[in-house]
C-alpha cells in the first residue's frame, strides 16, 4: 500500500467530517444522466469511491442492481444519510481487497476516485478494473486531466490514461464536461471504455 496520507481512510476521513469536501458535486453530472438515458441495463453497477453516492440512486432508478464502495466510514455515512432507505447499497470496503461479490460488473462508474489515489495506485487500479468489468461490460466516467500544484487530485495526462487503460479496455467515447465543478472546470473529460474481449497486442519495436 503507498505511504501516501491520501491512501489512508483517515485522511478522507477529516475532510467529511470537517465539510471539506470541494469534489462533492451533490447531485449526478449531465453526462451520467445522458448516457444513462441512452444505456440499457445490462448487469450489475458498482460505484468505486462513492463518496456521498448521489448517483447510487440515479442508477437505481434507471433499474441497474448497483453497489457503491468507499474505505471511508464518514464517506459511507454521509451516503447512508443522503440516500436514505438506499443506503444498503453502499458499504465500506477497500477496492483492492479481494471479495467474492465484487465481480462481474456490466458498468463501473468512476468519478473523482482515480485522481484521489496516489500515482503508484493507478496501474493496480487499471489492474482491478479489469478483474471486475466483464468482457464487454463498460469504464464510464470523468477523467482529471490536470494541472494541479497541490495534490490530491493527482491528474493524468491522456497519454497516461490510454495507456493506463488501453490494453484491457478500448476507448469508445470522449467528451466534454459542461458541468464540472470549479476544482475540475477544464481539466476533465467523460470518456466510456469498454472491456475487450482479450488485451490489446503489444506492439514490438
Amino acid at each position: 500500500m503507498s505511504s501516501d496520507p491520501s491512501s489512508t481512510p483517515g485522511f478522507w476521513d477529516q475532510r467529511y467530517t470537517a465539510g471539506k469536501t470541494p469534489w462533492d458535486q451533490r447531485g449526478v453530472p449531465g453526462n451520467l444522466r445522458n448516457f444513462l438515458q441512452r444505456t440499457p441495463v445490462s448487469g450489475r453497477a458498482f460505484v468505486p469511491g462513492c463518496g456521498s453516492g448521489y448517483e447510487i440512486r440515479v442508477l437505481h432508478e434507471r433499474g441497474w442492481p448497483v453497489l457503491g464502495l468507499d474505505f471511508s466510514p464518514a464517506a459511507v455515512a454521509r451516503a447512508r444519510q443522503e440516500l436514505g432507505p438506499l443506503g444498503q447499497l453502499v458499504r465500506v470496503a477497500d477496492f483492492f481487497a479481494p471479495a467474492a461479490d465484487l465481480a462481474g460488473f456490466s458498468l463501473a462508474y468512476e468519478r473523482t476516485f482515480l485522481c484521489a489515489l496516489p500515482p503508484e495506485l493507478h496501474a493496480p487500479y487499471a489492474r482491478r478494473m479489469a478483474e471486475l468489468v466483464v468482457p464487454g461490460g463498460v469504464l464510464c466516467g470523468f477523467f482529471f486531466h490536470g494541472p494541479e500544484e497541490e495534490p490530491p487530485p493527482h491528474p493524468l495526462s491522456r497519454e497516461q490514461i490510454d495507456a493506463l487503460l488501453g490494453g484491457d479496455f478500448g476507448l469508445i467515447e470522449d467528451l466534454p464536461v459542461a458541468d464540472s465543478l470549479p476544482l475540475y472546470a477544464g481539466k476533465e473529460r467523460w470518456q466510456v471504455w469498454r472491456r475487450r474481449q482479450a488485451p490489446a497486442p503489444t506492439s514490438h519495436v
